[in-house]
């Protein structure tokens, strides 16, 4: 199949791209790279800052739209999957559905129907937009819910979700707010990571199994330390909750000083927030999401302890009865300090966990395997 990926979502659509591709398929990913992270792609989307910046990206994408014809599938990463405002997105869909076949959206990140559910439905305990019955009221998320509700962004949402073909959720949580409408057309796919080599892998279940007391080490003068890493992206911190992991982290780091250890990756590109990953024993991340993203995955695959999103209804989903590698923390300042605590006074802990977590995503999350059910949407 010659298939069209548009846009970018933390490294879903290069990662499917290879995936498919394995499986023979002819693949182009055109996007902005997910901006500063710098994801790799064939044809780049990057918008320059300010009107001009619009003007010249909305020329480039009128330029190439005559080659965005007669592919076998357009899968959208979101409805805003262009950098320009929702107005002018509307005709280049139209285009991209009159001149291809089959057109599919993915329900993943900020949209609608996110956005609308967590606010007034509120299917899940806590999200970004509730606490419970309460509807958070920070900044971010009031700014959030004025751009998506009664907007263009809306009508550009709901338009696509009724017109295209199939949609695919690839978290617990957008799966859920997209159920209630689209339950015929909406499948449920795991997010795609790459393993890293076999060597890697054995080399950190080794670590775990010849560690059966201390923590993976990062310096030998340091074997007895926790590593913990947490990912700071620009302007979103509130919005991931990393600023209440953080706090709790540094606070854990000033009481235990001679047993952990803190790396900070703030607004870095890809390839470099991946380097800066490599090591750590543990990960901080997604302290409103009920299940891990790319980024807790892939630190996952590597053999790094996930704390954050693993809520019961993440394992029951991809039906997994066996392996809870995931570190689960409720979306406070307390459950994030405690947990981490635990793990920094119980070391015993963390060779299972470490296997556990490769294993997750050996079988859950392996980009081949989520290739194929990709295919079979598209088929």
């Amino acid at each position: 199949m010659r298939i069209l990926l548009l846009g970018e979502y933390s490294n879903v659509h290069a990662t499917l791209a290879e995936g498919l591709r394995a499986l023979g398929h002819e693949v182009t990913v055109a996007s902005n790279g997910d901006f500063w992270k710098n994801y790799p792609r064939d044809i780049d989307l990057a918008r320059k800052e300010g009107k001009l910046g619009g003007i010249a990206l909305m020329a480039k994408i009128y330029a190439l739209l005559p080659t965005w014809r007669n592919y076998d599938v357009v899968q959208l990463i979101n409805p805003m999957f262009v950098e320009l405002k929702a107005e002018r997105i509307f005709p280049i869909y139209r285009y991209l559905r009159k001149h291809n076949k089959k057109m599919v959206l993915c329900a993943m990140g900020m949209d609608y129907y996110w956005v609308h559910e967590s606010t007034y439905k509120k299917p899940m305990r806590y999200s970004d937009f509730n606490i419970g019955d309460q509807v958070r009221t920070e900044p971010h998320v009031i700014k959030d819910q004025q751009d998506w509700l009664g907007t263009p962004k809306e009508q550009l949402n709901k338009l696509i979700a009724e017109d295209c073909d199939a949609i695919v959720s690839g978290l617990y949580d957008d799966h859920i707010c997209y159920q209630p409408y689209f339950s015929q057309k909406l499948t449920y796919i795991p997010l795609p990571i790459k393993m890293p080599s076999d060597e890697q892998t054995t080399l950190v279940q080794n670590e775990s199994t010849s560690l059966s007391t201390t923590p993976t080490s990062f310096t030998k003068e340091d074997h007895t330390k926790l590593k913990v890493f947490i990912g700071i992206s620009k302007g979103r911190s509130a919005y991931k909750g990393t600023d209440i992991m953080l706090k709790a982290a540094e606070d854990l780091l000033r009481k235990y000083p001679d047993k952990m250890e803190l790396m900070k990756a703030e607004g870095v590109p890809f390839a470099e927030y991946q380097h800066m990953m490599d090591g750590s024993d543990a990960i901080l991340d997604q302290l409103y999401s009920y299940t891990p993203s790319m980024n807790p995955l892939l630190a996952m695959s590597k053999g790094i302890i996930c704390i954050g999103g693993g809520e019961p209804e993440n394992y029951e989903i991809i039906n997994e009865h066996e392996l809870r590698p995931i570190i689960n923390v409720q979306p406070t300042y307390e459950s994030v300090y405690n947990e981490l605590e635990q793990l920094i006074l119980n070391p015993s802990r963390i060779p299972m966990l470490k296997k556990q977590s490769i294993e997750y995503v050996k079988r859950h999350h392996d980009y081949l395997k989520v290739a194929k059910q990709y295919e079979q949407v598209y088929r």
